[in-house]
């Protein structure tokens, strides 16, 4: 850890930053609560704005931020406060297109330096892609700097007019390594034997039940394995709107697959599995991808956004909305230990060259440093 001064020099007072957070996926939280920590223990002063909920979770406090509750609406009240709350800071930074929508709005007028995270990008279509397209236009004009976290992100907001664009260090936002626990092979068992995968293949899915995460592309591919000997299980953590739709389907079609809901246990998940699945669509950084390399657990995984770049040649990867490529990928995988290892090899290989919380914090404070200047912070 790069330490700096908690005061600038000629008795200046530290400097004051402001994260704002919409919510946002648990990545995004906890990489916000990773950078806070980083901050304050470098002597800067760290208010999160982000909502209650998410204090509660991620504890933004208890690394020595001060936490103000934003709710993620756009409502004028709700910029008020955001505004209120931006109101001595050196520099805001704000992570995800609506918040940062948000705040731009709130700092309208003034001339604060606005730093943008865009940790990922939602799929959209027809009206709703346009309103996206608007507050990304508005945000990029807004901001001094945008940071991406993968270069398709990047050159989208470049796209969109950003004066600044750059890629993002963002760190994997867990354990480098699985849990030790006194009996592994014990708590496997355990774990198939709740999931009703025991001596046959796991494979896991974890995501919210949303369109374009394509479950349904992952039902499809599972026809293609119903007559392996013994026949795979898939397991879907997640939660959301399409839970009904699904759980019709895998009724209806006799399909060997449980929806888990959501589960706290991820990390035991993958330590049982036998593959990771990731078949939607996806702009930023997914965390089942890199949780998945990190355990050692071989991915297939659609080709899509930010997947190529950020797993490399440590995946199979296959077309997107595609069941049959899903399908033969798995079959494929299932029958060669030897590529499984390899995949395994490999996966570590690449996960040890992703940036680590202490680079990824180095990385902002050298944007900061250039936006703050005279004031040196390394």
């Amino acid at each position: 850890m790069t330490p700096v001064s908690s005061h600038s020099p000629h008795g200046r007072p530290p400097l004051r930053t402001v994260q704002v957070l919409g919510g946002g996926t648990a990545a995004t939280s906890a990489h916000v609560r990773s950078l806070a920590a980083g901050l304050v223990a470098r002597g800067v002063r760290v208010t999160v704005c982000a909502p209650a909920e998410a204090e509660h979770v991620h504890d933004f406090t208890g690394v020595g931020a001060e936490h103000v509750h934003a709710p993620r609406s756009s409502d004028p009240g709700s910029v008020s406060a955001l505004r209120a709350a931006c109101a001595d800071a050196d520099l805001v930074h704000a992570h995800g297109l609506h918040a940062s929508f948000r705040t731009a709005l709130a700092l309208g007028g003034r001339h604060t330096p606005l730093i943008v995270t865009w940790h990922d990008r939602t799929p959209a279509e027809g009206a709703r892609a346009h309103v996206l397209r608007l507050m990304e236009r508005r945000v990029v004009k807004a901001a001094t700097v945008v940071l991406g976290t993968t270069s398709a992100l990047v050159d989208r907001a470049r796209r969109s007019g950003a004066r600044d664009a750059r890629l993002a260090a963002v760190a994997f936002p867990g354990p480098r390594t699985a849990p030790r626990t006194e009996d592994p092979d014990g708590s496997r068992l355990k774990l198939l034997a709740e999931l009703g995968a025991t001596g046959r293949p796991l494979l896991i899915a974890v995501g919210a039940l949303e369109r374009h995460r394509g479950h349904h592309t992952l039902l499809d591919a599972t026809h293609g394995w119903r007559r392996l000997e013994p026949q795979p299980l898939v397991a879907v953590a997640g939660e959301g709107p399409l839970r009904g739709e699904l759980q019709r389907r895998i009724t209806d079609e006799d399909l060997p697959v449980r929806l888990v809901g959501g589960r706290d246990d991820i990390t035991d998940l993958l330590g049982a599995a036998d593959l990771a699945l990731l078949p939607g669509r996806r702009e930023g950084r997914p965390v089942l991808a890199q949780q998945a390399l990190h355990a050692r657990v071989p991915l297939v995984a659609a080709d899509t956004g930010g997947i190529p770049e950020l797993v490399g040649d440590a995946a199979e990867l296959v077309p997107y909305r595609n069941a049959r490529a899903l399908a033969d990928a798995v079959v494929r995988l299932l029958g060669d230990p030897g590529r499984r290892d390899e995949l395994r090899a490999k996966g570590t290989r690449q996960a040890a060259g992703w940036p680590t919380e202490d680079e990824a914090v180095a990385q902002v404070l050298s944007v900061y440093d250039e936006l703050a200047r005279p004031r040196p912070l390394i």
